[in-house]
This record gives structure tokens, sequence and C-alpha cells, in this order.
């Protein structure tokens, strides 16, 4: 071939592939909804010097409001405004550069779900199954190992991944349903391509993209809707404080104060009463909001808007997308904390009735109530968030039981514990629990004794809040003599295909196992069915040899539940609690149909057990 011809023959092929080749690789959110409450979207575009180009959009109701270049040229962010006028359909971004075309890309807006702004969150009617899908049941065996992850499947790992995924969790939708549980919140499934230790989701790699090991964004929407068909809410586990190193981003940041970096490594110093300390000093308060968690896992920049908004709409994008029922926010108090009330009314004005729970890993209630919407407190910072998590009565209760008791140990704990319920703006609205996957089993915990470990659930599935119940408590799983977490979160029994015992039907199951399954499937229907429960006012009187009791009531409805340490025979006397017990009337244990005639002025409690006497 001739020179000449070689060069015009290269010539022509640069043109060519500079006008063809695809210079976006993503485009987030993927897509959007019209009939939204906020009609502003923005948008990030991520490509190969995509910060030279100028986007056009020729659609009707859709409009762009300004376009925002970084310190990156490959983002670029555009702001529309999407009016009331807007359809469902499908549209070009054109991008220009000296006003020629040089690519293009597909964007979709969709219709809204029925009722979807107004979908129920969780609430006091609901109990919660907390479920760590890695560890849950392996239904694809052919997504354990795949070639293009960092990390591949281990189950004589405690550490590793084990396989559980999406569609072990549609597969025992039934046992849940049939257990009693109404809501499942499940521990994050979004991609986590960390080299080790990924099992547990926590460190996001794509924010809009499930891991390819635990299935597909279409089957968690599967998930969602097989989970809707059977009555059963879904809560998806979020994280705004931080990524994973391994994000796609961190190799090609849009700014740098995309996240919050510093000179040298600086993790959090965790101290979570900084935030409400009157005498806080400002480097404290900063080390402990922008330090990261661990090294792994860099600590995401709120103050920056663009990231904000970032977060806020995927958020909003996941809700919409799976129909969900409400968010467990991880770390809660870590994130710039204007920015999470921003966050939190953002969804909560598309969802007026959602609910998110917020995790506030402290025992205080000083400082854990200083989050829920509502509160007033003394330094002025308003909170938007409906729930939390109220880990000060999870540790009363261990206490309470596991203590002898006296003036000031025992069931006083417990009961001083739910007197400072002055202090939360909504104590209904918390989450109540007696385990999660961040603690040890609460078997465990109570020393594996069995009729403490019924008093714990008893009290659980019948005071104020919304309980959550950790997979595999119904079973009495256990972590003896280790706090390690892959430990605590052990491979639900049966789950995998040769499992020797099956939780769901009992195979292999010890008696005392099936005795507490079969205990909490019957406390929970019955909760299921009793609104008292849910929303009654509660009044509880001070404990007295070993004998804890409460009242639940409305203005149907009475119910007396008796929680009681003592492990001989106990009558217990019924003058003092004659405000809300009369003589003439009589109780009948909820489990059991055994009747108690009150007309003797005390009835023989169970040894070292709980009864739920219905009041009539």
């Amino acid at each position: 071939m001739r020179p000449y011809f070689s060069t015009l023959l290269f010539c022509f092929l640069f043109i060519f592939s500079a006008f063809t080749q695809k210079n976006i690789d993503r485009i987030e959110p993927p897509n959007w909804w019209v009939d939204m409450e906020s009609k502003d979207l923005q948008l990030m575009v991520y490509g190969q010097n995509i910060g030279h180009y100028k986007p056009a959009i020729k659609y009707d109701g859709v409009d762009i409001q300004q376009v925002i270049r970084v310190e990156n040229p490959n983002y670029l962010f555009i702001d529309l405004n999407l009016d009331a006028t807007v359809k469902a359909g499908t549209f070009d971004i054109v991008f220009y550069q000296r006003e020629e075309e040089v690519e293009r890309h597909s964007y979709s807006l969709y219709s809204r779900k029925d009722n979807a702004p107004y979908q129920k969150g969780f609430d006091t009617s609901d109990i919660l199954y907390l479920i760590t899908p890695d560890r849950f049941a392996n239904g694809n065996a052919k997504n354990d190992e795949l070639a293009d992850m960092r990390e591949g499947k281990d189950r004589a790992f405690k550490g590793g991944r084990h396989g559980g995924d999406i569609q072990g969790i549609i597969d025992n939708l039934d046992y849940i349903k049939d257990m009693g549980f109404t809501a499942i919140w499940l521990n994050p499934l979004l991609e986590n391509d960390m080299e080790k230790y990924s099992y547990h989701g926590y460190s996001t790699t794509d924010f809009y993209k499930v891991d390819p090991r635990f299935g597909s964004n279409e089957m968690y929407q599967k998930l969602a809707e097989e989970a809707d068909k059977k009555g059963i809410k879904l809560i998806m586990d979020m994280i705004v404080n931080h990524c994973g190193s391994f994000h796609w981003w961190m190799d090609d940041l849009p700014m740098d104060n995309w996240i919050n970096q510093w000179d040298s490594y600086t993790e959090t110093n965790h101290r979570k009463s900084l935030l409400q300390d009157p005498y806080a000093a400002t480097l404290d308060k900063k080390v402990f909001a922008d330090g990261w968690f661990v090294p792994t896992m860099p600590d995401l920049n709120q103050r920056n808007p663009l990231m904000a908004n970032y977060l806020t709409q995927n958020a909003i994008w996941w809700i919409e997308y799976l129909g969900l029922a409400g968010i467990r926010m991880d770390t809660y108090p870590y994130p710039d904390m204007d920015y999470m009330t921003e966050w939190t009314e953002r969804v909560m004005t598309e969802y007026p009735n959602f609910n998110v729970v917020g995790e506030e890993w402290y025992l205080i209630p000083s400082t854990v109530s200083y989050w829920q919407a509502g509160k007033q407190n003394r330094n002025g910072y308003t909170s938007a968030l409906p729930s939390l998590m109220d880990f000060p009565v999870q540790n009363a209760l261990v206490k309470a039981l596991t203590e002898e008791e006296s003036f000031g140990t025992g069931w006083i704990k417990l009961y001083e514990m739910l007197a400072q319920d002055f202090l939360y703006a909504d104590p209904y609205n918390l989450v109540v629990f007696p385990d999660n996957h961040d603690m040890s089993r609460i078997f465990t915990q109570l020393n594996e004794n069995y009729a403490d470990f019924k008093l714990a659930l008893t009290f659980f599935l019948t005071t104020r809040g919304i309980p959550q119940l950790y997979y595999g408590t119904e079973i009495l799983m256990t972590n003896p003599d280790t706090d390690d977490h892959g430990i605590i979160r052990s491979d639900f029994p049966g789950g995998w295909k040769g499992d020797a015992i099956e939780a769901a039907s009992g195979k292999g199951l010890t008696d005392q196992q099936k005795d507490g399954q079969q205990f909490l499937k019957d406390l929970m229907r019955w909760r299921n069915d009793t609104p008292t429960i849910h929303d009654g006012k509660l009044t509880h009187f001070i404990p007295k040899d070993g004998v804890y009791v409460y009242f639940r009531y409305d203005k149907s409805h009475k119910y007396m539940v008796i929680l009681n340490k003592n492990k001989s025979d106990y009558n217990l006397k019924l003058d003092r609690f004659s405000e809300l017990l009369s003589p003439s009337e009589n109780g009948t244990d909820v489990l059991s149909g055994k009747k108690y005639d009150f007309s003797s002025g005390q009835i023989q409690l169970p040894v070292h057990g709980a009864l739920i006497l219905k009041v009539e």
C-alpha cells in the first residue's frame, strides 16, 4: 500500500473512532421516575474527558438547569428539572464538542407504581427478621465463584464468603412467613468487591449494583415482589458514611474533597457523645465525623453538595425500584449531622408513610434520643429520623436476667431504663431486639439459659416498640467462647445442600431447639393478631422478689405480662396492681390457654418463666 493511502486510512479511522467510540462508562442514577415530589434530578456522568462535552436534551417536560464541571474532566454533573407535565418515556442525552455531536446516551423515565408515594413503612405491628444474606441460604450455587470478583467462596473460613444469596432468601419466604415475621431486614446486598471479608456487605463498591454473588438487581426486585405477595415488607440496609476502597471511583475521584482525606491515615475516635457534648473540642468532633472506620473504608464527605445529592438520590432510587417499606441506616451519627437531617427529610418528603431506623450504638438514652425526630435538643439540632435501634434496652435486659436481684441490680436495670422513655419523642417507634449481626447471640449472652431466653423473647415481643430478631435466634444459635463476627454470623442450618440439620423442617434440631422455635412461632403469631400489643399503653410496676410485671392495654383489651426469675414456687400477690386489676377479673394465658382466677388475691407463677394473661 502506498504511504499516502496508509496516511489517509489512518486519518479516516482516527476520525471515525473519535465519533463512534463510547466514552461514557456510566450515568447515575441509571433511570428515574415521573411524578416524584421533587422535580429536580442530578445526573452524574462518568467517562473519558466527558467534562469537555456539552449535553443537550430534547424531551417535553425535561430541562437542563445547570451543567457542573469539576476538577476531574472525566466527570460531568447535569441538573435536570422534570416538570409536572413530563411523561414516562425514553430520550437521548446528546453530547456535543465544538458544535459537533460526539456521543448520545439513552435515558428512561418510568411511571411509578400505584400508591408508591404512600406505601406503608414498617411499624409497631411488624416483627422484623434480620438476615445476613451470605450466611442464610445458598439458592444458586452457580454464582458462588465468579472470575471477575476479587473474593471467591470459602465456606470453611469463618470470615469468608459462604455462598448465601437472594435466591436462598426467596426459597425460604414461606418459612419466614409461617414463623410469624412480617418484614425482613437484609444486611447490604450491593456490590462489595473487596479482597477479603466481603461477605458482610458494608464496604460498597457500587451503589447501584447488587453484588453478582448474591444475584442481580432484577433478582432483588423479584425478592421484593415475592415477599410482598406474602405480606412481608422489605427493609434495606444502607450506608452513606463510607464506601469500600475498591469502589470504582476511588481510582479516579471527581474532586479532592469527594472523600474526607487527611495528611496521614486518621481513624474515627468512635466517641459518640462528642456531638452532644457542650465542652467538646472541635478537632475531636472532626476526627469522629471525618475519620475513617478502617483503612479499607474511605469516609465519604457529605458536605460536598454533589456527593450529598448522589447519596440521597441513591436512597430514593432503591426505595422506588424495590418498593421498600423501610431503611436501616448504618452508623447514623458518623456522617455529617446536618446532611443526615437533609437526607432523612428528603426521603420522608417523598414517602410520608415510610420508616427509617438509625443505628446509634450507645447505651445511654440521652444520646440515642438526640437523633429522633421531634426531640427538642438544647443545642438546637433538629433531626428528622423517625426510629432508632434501642441498644440501651437490649443491654439492660441482658443485665436484668444475668444479675442477681438486689435493690440496684436485676430487673430494676430494665425497669429504670424504660423509665428513661421520657427522653424520646416517640419511644413506640424504637426497634427493640435481643441481638443483631454485630453482637453475641442472645442465647450466648444469657449463658445458654433456656428459661432466661424465653423470658427475654417474651419481653421483646410484648414491650413497646418494633421487635427485630436475628436469623437463627428461633433455633437458639450460639457463639460459645468467642465474639468473632464470622461465628456470630454462622450459616443457617439447612441453607446449603447436604446440611445435616435443617432449621426450616426441624430435621436434626434438638428437642430444646424445636421447643424454642415453636415457642417463638406461637408468640409471634399471637402478637401479629393483637393490636393492643402494637400500640396499647404500657404501665409497669417496680420489680419485686425477682418478678417484673407490666400491662399493655387499650379501650378494648388488657394484657398482664409477668416475668418471673424465681427458680422455686412463687405466689404473686395481686393487690398492688389494683389500679389495673380487679379481683372480679380473670386471666387466660394466651399461649397455653390456662385459666387464672384473681378472686383469691394471688396466683401461683410458673417456675422461672413468663405469663401473658389476657385479662377479662
